[in-house]
């Protein structure tokens, strides 16, 4: 009986896993609005009743999706940063997985998660936590070397992300590509901040980075 127990609690958390895996890229592909949980209960071939018991709304779901997702990028940070040699080498593979990110993200997708507050402010709060680990990262990056210590960067932390609110909430992105208007925002502001050694790991990465650059 306790064997049997375990079999059903396991099967229930991989069901949850593969309904999260479904929605989280209907909802990045599509925009959250445009799918119902009858689409995400038809696309894994079960029925909505079944998805009704593992979450309750759309809303609960939608929460789990991007809790999943800072998780997964936290453990690709600290990967990143157990392997690398300066500051700079994690924030341009940052940059590099953000540019996957956005590739397959529907613009709508950001615009829809407005319509939940809680969510939205869920992930400002993350925003907000991510800043200060920034600002510590910027102070290792000086005693690295890499940047310049006359620079205030809870300016420039600031800045850089009201540009990119700039960048989803204006119609820039019709007008070039997102990949244009993202590196532009990314490597002025990285070279701004840059000493001389910065700036040449930044151009090394630059010239590989073209050469096997995703085509928009």
């Amino acid at each position: 009986m306790m064997a049997e127990h375990g079999k059903d609690a396991s099967q229930r958390v991989e069901l949850r896993e593969r309904i999260i895996t479904a929605a989280t890229e209907a909802f990045t592909s599509q925009g959250i609005k445009s799918i119902t949980m009858d689409d995400i209960a038809a696309a894994l071939g079960i029925s909505k009743r079944t998805l009704y018991e593992v979450f309750s709304d759309k809303e609960s779901l939608l929460k789990e999706c991007i809790l999943k997702a800072q998780a997964e990028r936290d453990k690709y940070l600290q990967e990143v940063f157990e392997q690398s040699h300066n500051v700079l080498e994690v924030i341009l593979a940052v940059f590099q997985k953000s540019i996957e990110m956005f590739h397959q993200t529907n613009k709508r997708f950001f615009e829809d998660i407005k319509k939940y507050p809680k969510i939205h402010e869920m992930m400002k709060n993350r925003q907000d936590s991510d800043s200060q680990k920034t600002m510590s990262f910027f102070k290792t990056g000086v005693e690295q070397g890499i940047f310049r210590s006359d620079v205030n960067f809870a300016i420039v932390n600031l800045l850089v992300r009201e540009q990119f609110d700039v960048l989803l909430n204006t119609d820039i992105c019709n007008e070039y590509p997102f990949i244009e208007v993202y590196e532009s925002i990314m490597f002025t502001y990285i070279r701004g901040i840059s000493t001389e050694k910065g700036a040449k790991v930044l151009e090394d990465f630059i010239q590989e980075y073209r050469k096997n650059r995703i085509a928009d």
